[in-house]
Order: structure tokens, then sequence, then C-alpha cells
């Protein structure tokens, strides 16, 4: 039978990401479906706000819970958007407004000034209070293009091209994406852990 957990997000987008790459063998909630309103993220660290949304999903049902926090980090401008990249262009604004504010900002940016990547840090709670949260990190590589490409994914996926590929993120395939992805790489890093974590706590032979 799945094991359950929640997912502090609403965001289905990235659900849909995760189930995928977590496989059969867990049954996602969301928080939303739960009834459980979002935290407010006050960290100032991707890490520091998926712990702080996990806790909170956790306590609010008694699963287990894995939160995500992650955002584009673009060379030119310093690292921005980051941890305000679901809210670059105002607290109430959607994914093709912050795209139409990072095209804005990088007007006149040269091709090979438009290095950015996409960053993710994803943290794993047994309980609200867990002692030991495990907390994994995964990079994407690329560049912004000048112009949306694209039909898949959200959020910065359009504008956001694997330089090696050649393509943007919301070109590719769910499977290839998930394969390239800063959450793909996070999830596989976070699975290795869980994996180790249950192994340390079977009982040891002769024990």
């Amino acid at each position: 039978m799945p094991r359950r957990l929640v997912l502090a997000t609403g965001n289905r987008g990235k659900a849909r990401e995760i189930s995928a790459l977590l496989g059969p063998g867990w049954q996602v909630l969301l928080q939303s479906e739960c009834g459980v309103a979002p935290v407010a993220e006050t960290g100032t660290t991707f890490a520091e706000n998926a712990l702080l949304k996990a806790r909170h999903a956790s306590a609010a049902t008694g699963l287990p819970a894995l939160a995500d926090d992650s955002g584009l980090e673009v060379d030119a401008l310093d690292g921005a958007p980051g941890v305000r990249s679901a809210r670059f262009a105002g607290e109430s604004a959607g994914d093709a407004d912050n795209v139409d504010r990072l095209l804005a900002d990088l007007a006149g940016v040269p091709a090979e000034r438009r290095a950015a990547r996409f960053r993710c840090v994803l943290a794993f709670v047994r309980h609200s209070g867990d002692p030991r949260p495990l907390l994994a990190e995964g990079v994407w590589e690329g560049r912004i293009t000048t112009s949306p490409r694209g039909i898949n994914g959200f959020g910065y996926d359009p504008v956001f091209e694997d330089t090696g590929l050649g393509l943007t993120a919301a070109e590719l395939a769910p499977a290839a994406k998930n394969e390239r992805s800063h959450r793909g790489r996070a999830l596989r890093a976070l699975r290795d852990l869980l994996v180790a974590a249950e192994a340390a706590s079977l009982p040891q032979a002769g024990a």
C-alpha cells in the first residue's frame, strides 16, 4: 500500500512532477486538498522556506510532509529573482506577469550574459517536530531566452533554455524535463536519503 505524504503546495504542476518522480510507492496529497492554507514564506533561503512549509503542512495534517522551495537565479540580475521567483512581479503575480517582468529587466542584455539556473531545495519531515529533516538540493544550469518558447511546464519554463539541448524547459516532454530539471535532481537525491534513512532504522542482524 502506498505511503501517504502531504505536499506543501497548491501548485498542481509541481505535484505532477513530484508524483511522477517519487513513483507509485507514494500517495501524494496536495495541502490545498487537505484544507491547509499556505504559510508565509519568511525565510531568506530556499532551505529555510522549504523547511518552514514542510513543518507547517505536517503540523496541520499529522502526515509526513514534503516541501519544495525553488526559483530562478539570473547572473545579470545578481541572482534575482531567487527566493522571490513566484512573486517577482508582485505578491499576486501570475506566471505570465513574472516572465514579462524578467524579460523587461533583461531587455538589451546580450546572450552571453543571460546565464541562469533553476535551484530547488526539498525538505522532508516525518512529523512537524522532526529533529532530523531530510534536505536535498538540485541545480539546472541554462540561460534566459529573449521570448517564450514551448507549451509545456509552468513558471519560467518558456524562457529558460537548457544550453546543452538548445530547448527551453517548456519545449521538453515531461519525462525529459524530469531527467534534467533541478526538481528531478533534488528528488533523486532525496530518494537516496530516504532509502538510507530507512535502512538505518531497520534492526541489525544479531541485535
